[in-house]
């Protein structure tokens, strides 16, 4: 799973209140609530964990396959 770890637009630190906050959604609390309950009063800090969407599922079924080194490096030398 990648999380945010830092706010996009000030840096403040989010990662280490990521799972407090899936956790209280889970069990139906308001976004809002459970972000004030954190500490998290920033609009920008707010923005980034209730926006946030876990794609690394999804990505992972389309990895592409990786040549060796010596097949990428003598590619275009023929």
């Amino acid at each position: 799973m990648i999380i945010p770890i830092r706010c996009f637009s000030c840096g403040k630190v989010l990662a280490d209140k990521w799972e407090k906050f899936q956790e209280e959604i889970k069990k139906g609390k308001e976004p809002a609530e459970v972000l004030d309950e954190l500490g998290i009063t920033r609009y920008c800090c707010r923005t980034v964990m209730i926006t946030h969407k876990d794609f690394i599922d999804e990505i992972a079924k389309y990895r592409r396959f990786l040549l060796p080194a010596e097949e990428r490096e003598g590619a275009g030398k023929k």
